[in-house]
């Protein structure tokens, strides 16, 4: 549904600012929208049904005031690769299959889970687009022909030098004037859009100074026809699914991402606050109707949204406006753009590549040295080498096991002393100590999870070689168990009772009570062994324990005992891990 909040306080002078902003991003959506579209292996006009179509449904339905939608360049290896592997009809129905995976995203509100991507994962594959992007517009720039067009890095690189020889000059200079006008105007003319006017005036200039030298978009692709094509549904069957699901999986991961950072980047510069779940479901909606009409994958465009934002725009009618200003364009002008050399547009996905390229904040985490700069390297060079598939999941596991590593050293396992202060402590209470064999009290401060367990598995041994006759735990620091933490604390209660040992815990917190709860770990270590204070758990162990006297350490009474405190009297820690005090 539309949310009409979003036009709450609208006047006349905010239909001006949205007219104004939408005709200035929609002049700045076509020639994107073609470039991108070529370079994605398909015909220019599909990029252009995918900005009309996408960019009027997300801002209807979506969940950002200034969001604008349509073909951007992170999709371009993705959708290249399925061209070249299924076709153009079968690039339609992953498009549609990932639109009903976005829609489904948002549906069951998992548009923060997307957010939880590492920031060195989301870093590297974007720069690893941009150079697959940059080096695909190579052979634009200078006119190569003969090429084939390979999914592959290396194999793309390689046949770029071996057809060197069939060098145009001509399209050199178009692809020279193109881009010196976009930087010129960028710099000089920032309210003029520098891709409309770079590809006008080496279009002029190629027309009227040598007609018929460089390939147009008319000689590679035909005329552009005008207007939107006819509505068809396409035939889906359970193969098809099985088969295109996986590069579905990765247009809709891609897209989702993609859509989220560009509304948090609308959010950082208006002060507002987006949907996110409204938002997937609104891209997931365009998706799932764009290929119906021949449209290719769209997602939110940031250099759109962020122009639609800095040329005014109050409401989300501006990118209903940019739509339809792309539309009056494909029906009057559609002629006129069959003699766009490709070599103009080579140069203006170039630029666009080198400002998605992250390149600063690249060389930041580059330059940490940690394990974030592994992953960052990883992301980027697997999606370059190999794809993007592999770039996302091979950085995201690497990722996983960074982080593992980190949290494992930072539990710490201690062994203490009673502490005189706690005022649950009787005065007759035990000394604890290595040489006390009555009870020993350790105390846990951190996660007790599958990475950590071996911490505490270290101390298990000693343990149990000591024969303790109470094994008290303090658990007021651990914040979170797993089951694998769960697994071990109920080996070790298993083990000291069949040495006739009991076990005893203290101030669990809430998530590890209801797991322990939840395992019926609770039942085997007794509700009576489980207390909310280690004052109260000591004196119920001198209670069960019946003795008069500390047999390990005679020559003190219990009261001299008292005098001591809960000091760590042996630590088992990693190396430069994290410590808290005890207390």
């Amino acid at each position: 549904m539309i949310d009409y909040n979003r036009f709450k306080g609208y006047n006349l002078g905010h239909i001006q600012k949205d007219v104004v902003a939408g005709l200035i991003v929609g002049i700045v959506a076509i020639p994107l929208a073609m470039a991108f579209a070529i370079a994605s292996g398909v015909r220019p006009e599909y990029g252009l049904y995918t900005s009309i179509i996408s960019g009027i449904l997300v801002s209807l339905f979506g969940g950002s005031k200034y969001q604008i939608a349509g073909p951007t360049g992170a999709f371009v290896p993705v959708l290249l690769g399925v061209v070249l592997q299924f076709g153009y009809e079968k690039l339609l129905i992953a498009g549609f299959l990932a639109g009903v995976i976005i829609f489904l995203m948002g549906a069951f509100k998992l548009g923060r889970f997307i957010k939880f991507i590492p920031r060195p994962v989301t870093i590297g594959f974007t720069a690893g687009i941009a150079v697959i992007i940059f080096s695909g517009q190579i052979a634009n720039f200078l006119g190569l022909s003969n090429l084939k067009k390979e999914e592959a890095f290396h194999l793309n690189m390689k046949e770029i030098l071996l057809n060197l020889h069939t060098i145009n000059v001509y399209s050199v200079l178009v692809a020279f004037i193109s881009l010196a006008i976009v930087l010129l105007a960028t710099k000089y003319m920032p309210k003029i859009p520098g891709a409309l006017l770079g590809i006008i005036v080496s279009t002029l200039i190629a027309s009227y100074c040598f007609p018929n030298q460089v390939s147009t978009i008319g000689s590679t692709y035909g005329a552009i026809p005008t207007g939107l094509p006819n509505f068809e549904f396409p035939q889906i069957t359970g193969s098809l699914v099985i088969e295109l699901l996986p590069a579905a999986l990765v247009i809709a991961m891609l897209g989702g991402i993609e859509s989220l950072l560009s509304a948090l980047v609308a959010d950082s510069m208006t002060n507002e606050k987006h949907n996110s779940n409204k938002e997937l479901m609104a891209q997931g909606l365009a998706n799932m109707i764009t290929p119906l009409f021949g449209g290719i994958p769209a997602t939110g465009a940031i250099a759109r949204t962020a122009t639609n934002i800095k040329n005014g725009a109050f409401s989300p009618l501006s990118g209903v406006i940019h739509g339809v200003v792309v539309l009056m364009v494909l029906v009057m002008l559609a002629p006129y753009a069959s003699a766009i050399p490709l070599a103009s547009m080579a140069p203006i996905l170039m630029f666009v590549a080198w400002n998605m390229s992250e390149r600063k904040e690249f060389l930041h985490i580059f330059k940490t040295k940690t394990m974030d700069s592994l992953v960052l390297v990883t992301s980027f060079l697997l999606t370059v080498g190999i794809d993007l598939t592999t770039g996302v999941g091979g950085g995201i596991i690497l990722a996983l096991v960074a982080f593992v590593r980190k949290m494992s050293e930072t539990l710490k396992v201690s062994k203490v002393l009673p502490d005189p202060a706690d005022k649950m402590v009787k005065k007759e209470i035990v000394q604890q100590g290595s040489n006390c064999p009555q009870i020993h009290i350790y105390t846990l401060e951190g996660p007790l999870f599958f990475g950590t367990t071996e911490r505490l598995e270290e101390e298990i041994e000693e343990i149990l070689s000591s024969k303790p006759r109470v094994l008290l735990l303090r658990m007021s620091k651990v914040s979170f168990i797993d089951t694998s933490g769960e697994a071990l604390l109920s080996r070790i209660v298993k083990q000291l009772k069949d040495q006739k040992q009991h076990v005893m815990i203290s101030g669990l917190r809430e998530q590890p009570k209801e797991l322990l709860w939840a395992t019926g770990l609770n039942k085997k270590i007794g509700e009576k062994n489980i207390f909310e204070h280690t004052g109260e758990a000591l004196n119920a162990a001198l209670a069960q324990l019946e003795i008069n006297k500390c047999k390990g350490c005679k020559q003190f009474a219990f009261s001299e005992c008292a005098k001591l405190s809960y000091q760590p009297i042996k630590t088992t820690q990693a190396k430069n891990s994290i410590v808290a005090p005890t207390t």
